[in-house]
């Protein structure tokens, strides 16, 4: 399939073959969205209105501390919090009240939204669709990406389900069976032997086995509780 704005990103974060690669283009999309919500767009109405509404999660509130700019993220708490306040509590009067169990619905909704997710979710669903038409077009005689995808390290745990999910309505039956076919060979793989390697990592803590973790051919046993995690969350032990 010939290279175009479109499928160029999705190759970039393949071509490592190393970690999970729908991992990589959450994190380049989460990138983008934080850097620009920190720049210039910051000071944007429209964008202001929207991290009013839908403010941040922990995650990505940590994400936004590491950005050089904290003065953006201060103005931006600062307009979200007299929002909040206003809403919650700077009622006065019998009729503009709010009545308690309202109260507590609004404020247990604080934390269900972010900013950030939601564009998040918006990259991901545009970048994976040109993923199935690129697995799809793949040629035939010379096919590029489909072998590319089957070299991948592996897949975690919330990506393997997100995208077995969405194929159906991607491929066609066919299309689906091979695509299904390379998935559970990348993903099963893995998953065999990182429960191997973590095994090995246990029994390493035997006294029969003492000082053979620390030796250059176990790295990939040391290792193994961190990638785990990885494996089965979708985020990186930092």
């Amino acid at each position: 399939m010939r290279e175009s704005l479109l499928t160029i990103p999705v190759n970039e974060v393949f071509e490592p073959r190393e970690g999970c690669p729908f991992c990589r283009m959450r994190n380049t999309v989460e990138a983008h969205i934080c850097e620009y919500i920190m720049g210039a767009a910051m000071m944007e109405p429209d964008v202001r209105m929207e991290t009013n509404k839908l403010g941040f999660c922990h995650r990505h509130f940590l994400d936004l501390l590491k950005q050089s700019n904290r003065l953006s993220l201060g103005l931006m708490l600062n307009t979200y919090l007299s929002d909040l306040n206003a809403d919650l509590f700077a009622k006065k009067g019998i009729l503009s009240a709010i009545k308690p169990d309202k109260r507590t619905q609004k404020a247990s909704k604080v934390d269900e939204s972010c900013f950030v997710c939601t564009k998040v979710d918006w990259g991901m669903t545009h970048m994976v669709k040109t993923f199935f038409v690129m697995f799809r077009d793949d040629s035939k005689t010379a096919p590029v990406f489909r072998p590319l995808f089957a070299e991948q390290e592996f897949i975690c745990m919330p990506h393997y389900a997100w995208i077995r999910e969405k194929a159906p309505a991607a491929l066609s039956k066919g299309e689906l069976t091979a695509f299904l076919t390379a998935l559970d060979t990348v993903v099963g793989n893995y998953a065999a032997s990182l429960n191997q390697d973590v095994g090995g990592f246990c029994n390493s803590f035997d006294y029969r086995n003492a000082g053979k973790l620390h030796t250059p051919e176990m790295q990939h046993v040391r290792t193994s509780v961190n990638r785990s995690i990885e494996f089965l969350t979708g985020r990186s032990v930092e």
